[in-house]
């Protein structure tokens, strides 16, 4: 089983939004566990105060550190040794590969923070990756906390049902996904393409690898520079005149 432990003061926004669906499923048959742990429940101020104002002033308010590291500490044993992975604009960019990569590990703790931030000695004693959604901010770290437990999760073999579930989604050999279709045949005067009713194996999944090639090249031709390309990918690009830059 793999475990998920979240540092946060909201735990009830990680635990009801993941508990429905694929990942509420997950976590019933035990092929995930996700545990919200308040920080709030770990300060010393009878307030119940986790922030206060930055050294060298400035607007907003900064995340203490001694709530965070007990709150950290009270995992352990059973989260000893896990990578603690602390949700900012300022770390490395949340790619597939990344969570392929986080997928090889049994335990993660994420650290959601809040206001102006959090005190950097913290970050120093606890944190082994600094992660981010993208170039923008957000109000606190659960939303990307949870955007990339859900990502994880569906590389944990059992959780989607079958492994080739993900095997052929946007990003699993860097190209995006081939077109979908299903029934009506025939919906607002746009037909299936043909080669999906034919029933022929080989021809679908040949169509399926062109169009995804095809959709990659004009909605992200960036991903073609990493993406996995065979020989045959290569001449077929060629022939649609689409080049791969250097």
């Amino acid at each position: 089983m793999k475990q998920f432990f979240v540092l946060t003061l909201f735990p009830e926004m990680i635990e009801q939004t993941l508990s429905h669906s694929i990942m509420g499923r997950a976590q019933k048959e035990g092929y995930i566990s996700v545990e919200a742990v308040n920080i709030r429940d770990f300060t010393l101020n009878k307030h119940k105060h986790v922030d206060d104002y930055p050294y060298g002033g400035g607007a907003g308010l900064v995340m203490q550190g001694q709530p965070i590291y007990d709150a950290y500490q009270s995992l352990m044993p059973k989260a000893e040794g896990a990578r603690v992975v602390f949700m900012t604009p300022q770390g490395r960019p949340f790619t597939q590969r990344v969570a392929e990569e986080l997928a090889q590990e049994e335990n993660l703790v994420f650290l959601c923070g809040h206001y102006e931030g959090i005190d950097e000695r913290l970050i120093e004693e606890i944190v082994t990756d600094e992660i981010s959604l993208g170039d923008f901010v957000l109000t606190g770290g659960e939303l990307a906390a949870i955007t990339i437990i859900d990502a994880v999760s569906r590389l944990v073999p059992g959780v989607l049902g079958k492994e080739e579930s993900f095997a052929d989604e946007s990003f699993s050999e860097g190209l995006l996904e081939y077109p979908q279709y299903t029934r009506p045949p025939v919906f607002m005067g746009r037909e299936v393409p043909e080669v999906l009713l034919s029933g022929h194996h080989g021809n679908v999944a040949k169509w399926r690898r062109e169009q995804a090639l095809l959709r990659t090249a004009k909605k992200r031709p960036d991903l073609l520079k990493t993406a996995v390309l065979t020989k045959k990918d290569l001449k077929f690009l060629q022939e649609q005149g689409i080049e791969i830059e250097e």
